[in-house]
């Protein structure tokens, strides 16, 4: 069987030696050099988010390689996504849930070519996804906010009034306001637009 061959790398070295012994340990997958682009298939790349390093590193690696990425990291926002298209990220992996199957599977689709057509909008699906899991047990998140007040939140930062988020989300008028009192009292926000402000800067809408 011929063999996938994977360039590594990341932000820091123990971070490339984490991803370097996972993949190395699996049959069918061989660790390479980035100095050789003919010699490689895709590249696995790691960071916390998408800081201005991390995109730095990420337009070297498309610049050099050409190659699709897949991309581990802890926390990406939809802003960022076109970035990372730009890129040539093609999949994105939690880092607190990767597994060694999980990340050879994303990087055989993506050197095999499978990238979707709509490669923005599975970016999204996957940074939502990425987004729940860093959610903690009691349902909130490192912002302290549940799904669904992200959810209202967002709606509220998009100007709409309380009537039309509850058409929206199929809530009651009751359902929102208790929401939004929740939130402001919980953190202690003065009111609607502190809410929708605390939400932004935090990076989940």
């Amino acid at each position: 069987m011929e063999q996938l061959r994977i360039a590594v790398s990341a932000l820091d070295p123990i971070a490339v030696a984490g991803l370097t012994n996972c993949l190395a340990s699996r049959s069918g997958v061989t660790v390479v050099s980035r100095a050789q682009p003919a010699d490689v298939d895709v590249v696995v790349a790691a960071c916390e988010r998408l800081s201005a390093r991390a995109v730095n590193m990420l337009r070297t690696l498309a610049g050099e390689l050409g190659k699709p990425i897949v991309l581990v990291l802890s926390e990406i926002r939809e802003v960022e996504l076109l970035t990372a298209v730009e890129c040539r990220v093609v999949a994105l992996l939690p880092r607190s849930a990767v597994t060694d199957d999980r990340l050879v599977r994303a990087a055989e689709t993506a050197a095999a070519g499978g990238v979707p057509a709509n490669l923005l909008g599975k970016l999204v699906e996957q940074a939502e996804a990425l987004h729940r899991e860093r959610m903690s047990p009691d349902g909130l998140d490192d912002a302290n906010l549940t799904p669904r007040e992200i959810e209202v939140l967002r709606l509220m930062a998009d100007g709409l009034d309380t009537s039309e988020i509850a058409d929206r989300l199929r809530y009651s008028e009751r359902t929102v306001k208790n929401v939004i009192y929740a939130v402001t009292n919980r953190l202690q926000l003065r009111n609607r637009s502190h809410a929708v402000a605390y939400a932004m800067r935090a990076g989940v809408i």
